[in-house]
């Protein structure tokens, strides 16, 4: 399924601080860590614990929060359907970097293994 640019632009003004509390209810709800939470997303941006702490509690968008994060280079291995979309087809930088994050929350939420979640 396709992304509108209405769904884009969404992704893109959405909060990460108002986003970053939901997913640690969700890995938390199935038996999994804030720390392991910030390791995927450390893996992810390259931001340290201490920088997704001041992001958590900036009104930081999406759009701005991967602006200045270095993404890491396998990051392209992440591939699956996360809220009805293939991630490895979204053509929207952004909304696919959005996108990744959420599948490695989902996947950590599931209880799959730290490596396979990090691609290592």
């Amino acid at each position: 399924m396709p992304t509108t640019a209405h769904h884009d632009e969404r992704m893109a003004k959405m909060s990460f601080g108002l986003v970053y509390p939901l997913y640690i209810q969700k890995v938390e709800k199935k038996g999994r860590t804030q720390k392991e939470l910030d390791e995927v997303i450390t893996w992810l941006t390259g931001y340290n614990a201490e920088e997704i702490k001041a992001h958590a509690h900036s009104e930081i968008s999406f759009e701005e929060f991967f602006a200045t994060a270095k993404l890491n280079p396998n990051a392209h291995l992440i591939t699956g359907v996360i809220c009805g979309y293939r991630v490895e087809e979204i053509t929207n930088p952004l909304t696919q970097k959005v996108r990744y994050l959420d599948k490695l929350v989902d996947e950590l939420a599931k209880g799959k293994a730290m490596e396979k979640i990090l691609r290592s």
